[in-house]
């Protein structure tokens, strides 16, 4: 993924890939009531995100768009995680993880069938 998307700007992204095509309004809306952010703000992130090319605007009604997927998003965020905090070692990352003690019974079961699938 070539875009960089900063939090703020996710947060705008989330909207999308939870409601799909939204009016600008309501994301707007949405994000004051959530996050307690001004409709200007929002605005702001929206065109932030038109001119990185992460949304497309449609009218009538300033409908908004999402041209990233969330997957892409979250893999260019792990692989930029992993390299930056764990050497590019993803093995790092998933050992701090099972160590963190922050991860249920069911989650490391999880995380075994996704091993075994793996394999």
């Amino acid at each position: 993924m070539e875009v960089k998307l900063f939090d703020a700007e996710l947060k705008v992204m989330d909207v999308l890939w939870e409601k799909g095509d939204t009016p600008a309004r309501e994301i707007a809306h949405k994000l004051t009531e959530e996050l307690g952010w001004n409709v200007n703000t929002t605005y702001t992130l929206i065109k932030r995100c038109i001119n990185k090319g992460a949304i497309r605007r449609s009218e009538p009604g300033f409908v908004c768009h999402a041209l990233i997927p969330k997957a892409a998003v979250q893999e260019a965020e792990t692989e930029e995680l992993i390299n930056k905090v764990y050497d590019g070692s993803a093995d790092k990352l998933f050992a701090a993880l099972l160590g963190s003690n922050k991860i249920s019974a069911e989650q490391i079961r999880k995380l075994k069938q996704i091993v075994d699938e793996l394999e």
